[in-house]
């Protein structure tokens, strides 16, 4: 490690790295009263030493009863940037200047926020002037996402909208060195790395799994901001808890019912079948009309499928239809090792039908992308999920517009509320 204060605002076990003796640094048990420190999460699993230690939190490196964690809480001052390092200079709608306004006299008022903005609204774009006021001032922020596939997805539009900014990216699927950034794009397992490391944290996607209902993943959002900081939540259909936070005024809500262009959401058709949707490996014939239609309007498909045991299925029985043999089919799921060059490959065109789990239900933008989802009543699909896949179609100001077909064999309470929240933003 170059310098100590490459680790300011981190905090790391003992045993990793011991520099205690350090000034701005603080040494603490890690695990106390039967919690763990790092993750807040009740420690009850036992060594066969008889000592216990975090389960919750092992992957970051496995805390033991008797352990300890260094916290570096060194204030750092960066060097002042005009306009924040901003070189953006694309234009925000009128709503989307509204909302951006809003944003950032609430972190000058010290207020919590609550964005909920339709998918497609530019909620990205949106954060451009926010962050750039808290960078003006030498402080620090950081945009922690659920998804590695988002992480990916935002570090390059902000390594181009901040130009003259060291942006750090941070998540599981590659290993970076911790720097000390101004501002940082991370997956929200990675806060648990930080401790009273910034100023202003946007929580984008906050509705998604693994960060909805994950206490610790909770716990770690707020450990990772300062006394003095603030919060940002990002979301298209806001959970309970976020909704009773706005209630209770921690939270100042601000909404957007238009996507960027000003069109509506594209409304999910709604097909019923009877029959199964894949028999001895040979698929449900109205679904492949349905595949050959958008095959045939020229358009790129995602094909959502409930399981990732499922997508070698139908890559191989859709590879034996006669009328996809001139057509390039992949898949893709959170295990893939290759799904950041399988994502790409589709996004340039290269791949024209994608068979995908809910890894791709949100945080990525494809042009004139269609979607398919079988069985749309699997317990799998949250009315949140549906409305999120839907967003994938009509992101484009030159395409609004777009296919989303919800197959089902049952009409589900999911189904039911996503089209009526799609229906209720259109209104």
């Amino acid at each position: 490690m170059e310098s100590i204060s490459n680790l300011a605002g981190r905090q790391w076990l003992s045993s990793q790295m011991d520099f205690s003796t350090k000034d701005g640094l603080t040494k603490v048990e890690a695990i106390k009263n039967g919690r763990c420190l790092r993750c807040n999460a009740n420690v009850y699993a036992q060594l066969p030493s008889g000592k216990k230690y975090c389960r919750a939190c092992i992957g970051l490196g496995r805390i033991v009863e008797g352990d300890y964690l260094v916290r570096n809480e060194q204030e750092i001052n960066f060097s002042i940037k005009a306009n924040g390092g901003l070189t953006w200079e694309g234009e925000l709608t009128s709503l989307q200047a509204e909302i951006a306004r809003k944003l950032t006299e609430n972190y000058v008022d010290g207020r919590d926020s609550l964005v909920h903005a339709v998918t497609g609204a530019g909620k990205t774009e949106m954060l451009f002037p926010l962050i750039a006021h808290c960078l003006a001032e030498g402080k620090r922020c950081c945009i922690a996402t659920p998804r590695i596939d988002v992480v990916n997805e935002l570090y390059p539009r902000f390594q181009k909208a901040f130009s003259k900014i060291k942006i750090g990216k941070y998540h599981g699927r590659e290993y970076q060195e911790p720097g000390l950034e101004q501002l940082t794009i991370c997956t929200t397992h990675q806060l648990l790395k930080f401790f009273h490391a910034f100023d202003l944290l946007v929580i984008d996607e906050a509705d998604s799994f693994p960060y909805v209902h994950n206490s610790e993943l909770h716990f770690a959002a707020t450990n990772a901001v300062n006394d003095g900081g603030q919060r940002v939540y990002l979301t298209a259909t806001p959970t309970k808890d976020l909704l009773v936070s706005v209630e209770k005024g921690k939270l100042r809500k601000l909404k957007l019912k238009r996507r960027f262009h000003g069109n509506l959401l594209p409304v999910p058709k709604e097909k019923l079948f009877l029959r199964p949707f894949l028999s001895q490996n040979k698929i449900n014939v109205r679904l492949i009309k349905e595949i050959v239609k958008v095959i045939e309007a020229g358009h790129p498909l995602l094909l959502f499928v409930p399981r990732i045991d499922q997508i070698n299925i139908y890559i191989d029985a859709l590879k034996k239809e006669p009328k996809f043999s001139q057509i390039r089919i992949s898949g893709v799921h959170a295990n893939d090792t290759n799904r950041i060059e399988k994502v790409e490959k589709f996004r340039a065109g290269k791949i024209q039908l994608l068979v995908t789990t809910t890894i791709l239900e949100r945080g990525v933008t494809f042009n004139h992308v269609w979607v398919i989802v079988v069985q749309a009543d699997d317990k799998i699909y949250s009315a949140s999920s549906l409305v999120q896949i839907a967003g994938r179609v009509g992101r484009a100001k030159t395409d609004p517009s777009g296919l989303i077909l919800f197959c089902y064999h049952k009409y589900t309470k999911s189904i039911r509320d996503a089209m009526k929240q799609i229906r209720e933003m259109n209104k």
